[in-house]
């Protein structure tokens, strides 16, 4: 059985898509962070670590768009292509869980 299809990522430049792929794994990063999720220290660790890294290439995806006069950043274009690439949930890991109600 064939996999129902996606639809198309709406038409980014180069730099808007490297740009979104940078938010969304920084996006991971903090998610990884996050202490309310619980986890371990050693996970959260090596997720801030990265964090690092992945953050300098987010600031390197705008100062390319920047350089190359790309001086707007276009929200409902680059929402719904979040949306497609699941940033909802992937931001909705930063964000504190529902109160247990206690």
């Amino acid at each position: 059985m064939l996999s129902p299809r996606l639809p198309p990522l709406p038409a980014l430049t180069r730099a808007e898509a490297e740009f979104v792929d940078r938010y969304l794994e920084v996006l991971d990063q903090v998610g990884r962070i996050n202490p309310a999720r619980g986890g371990d220290t050693y996970s959260a660790l090596r997720a801030a670590q990265a964090l690092a890294s992945r953050a300098a290439a987010l600031r390197d995806a705008l100062a390319l768009m920047h350089d190359r006069g790309e001086s707007r950043l276009h929200a409902a274009t680059l929402d719904r292509t979040l949306r497609l690439l699941d940033g909802e949930r992937r931001a909705g890991r930063i964000a504190l869980p529902p109160a247990d109600g206690s």
